[in-house]
């Protein structure tokens, strides 16, 4: 875990966007999102973009969907996770 709060602290734009992102898809009625399929959106549109400064890591993705239930309990449930077996 000190491993993404490192990460997290050091790209906050990252977690702005996943935010985003996660509320238009629960807000147009999906009942499951995945993590990894918000990182590869964002991935890809700041590829288009021209803004290649993102540099995602695939492996904090778990660890957003966590955050955002976190902060936000009353969406827990959208992100189907998986038992962590070792945390960072």
């Amino acid at each position: 875990m000190k491993n993404f709060q490192k990460y997290h602290e050091e790209n906050k734009h990252i977690y702005e966007e996943f935010k985003k992102l996660a509320k238009m898809l629960i807000s147009r009625n999906y009942k499951r999102i995945g993590a990894k399929q918000i990182f590869e959106y964002i991935r890809f549109q700041t590829m288009i973009s021209g803004n290649d400064g993102w540099k995602l890591n695939n492996s904090y993705s778990s660890d957003y969907a966590r955050l955002f239930e976190e902060e936000h309990p009353y969406w827990v449930g959208y992100f189907q996770k998986r038992v962590c077996k070792v945390k960072n």
